[in-house]
């Protein structure tokens, strides 16, 4: 049973092929804005341990969009005692900015899809004897869209996620270069910065959503 639930996460993670990284001052805000998030048809959430709150915040998202499978995740996961707290408050997906090896085990141990920071190929190959499910090419604000098509060249089956520096506007090329899903943090989370207006982040989420599922298609054609 436990295995079907983090199979049908793990679906939902990469079908959707955005995961939202929250990682924000305010408590309130964050949890505005992850739910102004799903609203535009996000259907993974990751909230950064650095939030305030976060523990309280996945725990919220869990419980309120429990028949929807939006899968809500714990970010910045650095110790195991934090993993496993994090899963019981709800969290069906772990993320680490490092290879991080105990929260691989802990997400595993419990069934919670993980996901690995790495920039090396080594790293990269390390991450995924790990055991993790997605490997978080981290920060690619520092790279480009060649690092992710270089890297893929010799790893064809390693499944890349870049984060920092992801937009609609540019969702293309990456998926284009290899990227399997796509982490989006500012883009969407500080959409309604200017004026206060959360439709703002459903909206941008939507174009998110929408430019992934264009470049995919296109793939296809």
């Amino acid at each position: 049973m436990l295995g079907k639930y983090k199979i049908s996460a793990l679906d939902a993670v990469i079908t959707s092929g955005v995961l939202v990284i929250v990682r924000l001052d305010d408590h309130e805000d964050a949890l505005k804005v992850c739910k102004a998030a799903i609203r535009g048809g996000v259907k993974a959430i990751e909230v950064t341990l650095s939030t305030p709150g976060a523990f309280d915040i996945i725990h919220t998202l869990s419980t309120e969009f429990a028949d929807e499978n939006v899968v809500i995740g714990a970010g910045t996961v650095l110790d195991p005692a934090s993993a496993y707290k994090s899963i019981t408050c709800g969290a069906r997906m772990l993320v680490s900015p490092n290879l991080n090896p105990e929260m691989i085990r802990t997400a595993n141990r419990y069934q919670a899809v993980s996901i690995s920071g790495a920039m090396t190929p080594s790293e990269v190959v390390n991450t995924l004897e790990a055991g993790a499910d997605i490997v978080k090419l981290f920060p690619s604000e520092v790279t480009d869209q060649t690092f992710i098509k270089t890297v893929s060249s010799p790893l064809p089956w390693a499944p890349l996620m870049p984060s920092g520096g992801v937009t609609a506007g540019n969702a293309a090329e990456w998926i284009n270069a290899g990227s399997l899903i796509l982490g989006v943090g500012s883009y969407i989370t500080k959409a309604a910065r200017k004026d206060g207006n959360y439709e703002h982040v459903t909206q941008a989420a939507a174009t998110m959503l929408s430019a992934v599922a264009k470049a995919r298609q296109a793939q296809k054609a």
